[in-house]
């Protein structure tokens, strides 16, 4: 099983991938964390990326698709794999279409969490982080015992300057333009499933594993 995940920031991507990481045994092949394997392994794209990531700055094109072919190529990846946060954009998706058809494989499923952008807003500004040991939280999802107080170490509870609903509505406007040209390119392949991704983690991995396997039963 080979599938891509799609979805705004906050719709829980990362998340759903584990869960079918741990129940169907394909590894999740994160962009930040193939790029880190790259980096620590001195691979000739890790190389190439160190000093972009060192610096702090987006990572280009080009780069990005060398360290995903040099991750593809891997053998733990024959069985399937979940690629999570890449493709970003048009030229991603393109070039990794070359690269899997170098690799005489193809994607069987495409999916597509679907949440409204103020339910995002709500989930993303409710995160928090303690400012001494740097423990996460969310007030929704996974609140301190003690509001506003880190239950590993008492310290206070701050939110990111990029967690405020001014900074995430932008982020949101910047994916919309860059990254949802994605849905209809792959609607048009015919891989794309739209999961609707509201509702506990729970509710929405059901959703994912029964229209995964319609679409790869050829029901979907």
């Amino acid at each position: 099983m080979r599938i891509i995940l799609l979805g705004p920031p906050g719709a829980g991507k990362g998340t759903q991938a584990k869960r079918i990481e741990e129940e169907f045994g394909i590894p999740q092949l994160a962009t930040g964390d193939i790029l880190r394997l790259a980096i620590r392994e001195g691979t000739e794209w890790g190389k190439k990326a160190e000093p972009f990531v060192r610096e702090g700055q987006l990572v280009p094109d080009e780069v990005v698709i060398g360290v995903v072919k040099e991750r593809l190529s891997r053998d733990d990846v024959r069985r399937g794999f979940i690629l999570d946060g890449f493709p970003r954009t048009l030229r991603q998706a393109e070039a990794l279409e070359e690269i899997l058809k170098g690799l005489h494989i193809a994607i069987d499923a495409v999916l597509y969490f679907d949440i409204p952008a103020e339910e995002l807003v709500r989930r993303l500004s409710a995160r928090r982080v303690c400012e001494n040991c740097q423990t996460p939280y969310n007030l929704i999802s996974s609140p301190p015992r003690s509001d506003e107080v880190c239950d590993r170490c008492g310290g206070k509870l701050v939110q990111r300057p990029d967690d405020t609903p001014e900074v995430i509505r932008k982020r949101l406007a910047v994916y919309e333009e860059q990254t949802r040209p994605l849905v209809e390119f792959y609607a048009r392949k015919g891989l794309l499933v739209t999961v609707p991704a509201s509702g506990s983690i729970e509710e929405t991995y059901a959703r994912v594993k029964e229209m995964l396997a319609k679409k790869l039963h050829g029901n979907g």
